[in-house]
């Protein structure tokens, strides 16, 4: 049947990529290291040291996933291969349906892996703090904010990630002014960081009696969630902190006293806000830890541009900056203005599925991000 010529062809293209995948993840080594960290979990004064221990637990974790996930994949390959052979001998018609979704779920988890290798940097494993600020333009750019909130939402929500809301700022007739929020689960830093930068929205305005294209600005800016200590000194005269009553999406959370925080870093403008812990100390602890990452950060990446020759990134909330455009009107297109990505299914992307500018993003890395020209144009 030519089905079954088709699906042999098409798992053929895999096996390469599959080899290639296997080579890369250096099993023979992590093997190694896994035997090496189980025999250091078995020490009874492994425990002594807890912040040692988790560290070492979850490299051994992540070690583990990535063996086991690759046996997983050989064996469907395998599987895949055996089912065709089937197909083709018994002409059966029956197995074109089961040998299509085997095939396509294979391809995905193929696809994730690969992508998971090119997350090497330092920090790429750690969970991912994301805080969105609407641009100029009041109502309009609030309510963009309010969709890409519920954008990321949903990608976490697809990946399995823990989504906490850390600040809520409602906008003042629709959407959001800012939202802080903090993204838990493996590698959620390493995939989010392709996302830092300006994002810009053309559509017909709904707010607009009109109905005239509008142009809004939100920026998004992400960081790991580093919760050991970092060294970075912060001078209290350098500090204005803000209090005030928390108030969460849709009216969550809102409480009777000033617990919430806002601490505002004064020779960088940088903002660090927190309004889900119970008390106003809580919050300011967790709103230092955000704000200390975000220094060392910025610290970490001159250090790098400096040593590099790097140009730094445009940081203007406006024309010119953007990494991303989203047009809904007078046709539908989402494009990366970095990778060359783009899609025409607009919804999807609004609705979580942003995988594929995640990947195209990390392979434009990979590549030493050649140059594209960034414009402010459809």
């Amino acid at each position: 049947m030519i089905e079954f010529d088709q699906f042999k062809y098409e798992l053929g293209q895999k096996k390469e990529p599959l080899r290639h995948l296997g080579e890369s993840l250096d099993l023979e080594n992590k093997e190694k290291r896994i035997v090496e960290l189980d025999r250091m979990m078995e020490e009874p004064d492994f425990w002594t040291d807890a912040e040692k221990a988790n560290r070492l637990s979850t490299e051994a974790r992540h070690l583990k996933d990535d063996v086991e996930g690759y046996r997983r994949l050989v064996q469907s390959y395998e599987d895949i291969e055996a089912l065709i052979e089937m197909g083709q001998e018994e002409e059966d018609a029956g197995l074109v349906t089961e040998v299509r979704e085997e095939l396509a779920a294979f391809s995905e988890t193929l696809d994730a892996m690969s992508t998971k290798l090119l997350l090497s940097g330092e920090y790429d494993n750690m969970n991912a703090i994301l805080r969105l600020n609407a641009g100029a333009g009041g109502t309009e750019s609030n309510d963009w904010a309010g969709m890409l909130y519920r954008m990321y939402t949903r990608w976490a929500e697809r990946h399995g990630y823990t989504v906490k809301v850390l600040d809520y700022l409602e906008g003042d007739e629709a959407g959001i002014k800012s939202v802080t929020i903090e993204i838990d689960g493996d590698y959620a830093y390493g995939y989010l960081r392709s996302e830092m930068g300006i994002h810009r929205l053309v559509r017909i305005s709904p707010f607009n009696a009109q109905s005239k294209r509008q142009t809004s600005f939100v920026s998004c800016d992400v960081m790991p969630d580093i919760d050991t200590d970092i060294d970075i000194e912060i001078r209290d005269e350098d500090i204005k902190m803000e209090v005030f009553r928390s108030s969460g999406a849709g009216g969550q959370h809102i409480n009777k006293t000033s617990s919430a925080v806002r601490l505002i870093h004064i020779p960088t403008g940088f903002v660090a806000a927190c309004q889900e812990e119970r008390s106003q100390i809580q919050n300011r602890e967790k709103a230092m830890q955000m704000l200390k990452a975000k220094l060392f950060m910025k610290e970490k990446q001159e250090q790098e541009e400096k040593l590099a020759g790097i140009r730094g990134e445009v940081k203007e909330n406006g024309w010119g900056s953007q990494i991303r455009s989203y047009v809904l009107q007078p046709y539908r297109m989402v494009k990366d203005l970095r990778s060359g990505e783009e899609t025409g299914n607009t919804d999807a992307v609004l609705d979580g599925d942003i995988d594929r500018f995640i990947t195209a993003y990390l392979k434009w890395m990979q590549l030493g991000c050649p140059d594209r020209k960034v414009q402010g144009g459809d």
